[in-house]
């Protein structure tokens, strides 16, 4: 775990363009975070580590090991060049991902019990608008 003295020594020691992508990367995952409804303590619970040290990603106090990526890109629901930002202006750039399609994933990655249920309403909701 990061010790917190230990934060403005890893920033000091960046190139700006290293900070500045850091400062970049922080607000995405904030963005993200807060896009998917989750709290910082959320996210930081699936990666096993301590709230602060998420915050600190965050605010680009600190930098997320590379094998971290995966896991939070999965966790948002985007790949990790969405993630990193490496879609910026590309031709395959899809822009945020739609709420519809963000609560897609996370359905799939309930239990099938609760999957069922949730299908259910909404094939309910679905035959009364149908109508």
């Amino acid at each position: 775990m990061l010790n917190t003295s230990e934060a403005p020594l890893l920033v000091s020691l960046m190139t700006h363009d290293e900070q500045q992508f850091f400062k970049e990367l922080g607000a995405r995952i904030a963005q993200l975070r807060k896009e998917a409804g989750l709290s910082q303590q959320a996210v930081a619970d699936s990666l096993e580590i301590a709230q602060q040290t998420y915050a600190n990603y965050e605010v680009a106090r600190a930098r997320p090991s590379v094998s971290m990526l995966p896991t939070l890109a999965q966790l948002f629901g985007v790949s990790v060049d969405e993630l990193l930002g490496l879609n910026r202006g590309g031709a395959g750039r899809r822009g945020p991902t739609p709420l519809l399609q963000k609560q897609i994933e996370r359905l799939t990655r309930l239990p099938k019990s609760q999957q069922r249920v949730v299908m259910q309403m909404l094939d309910g909701v679905l035959s009364q608008s149908s109508r």
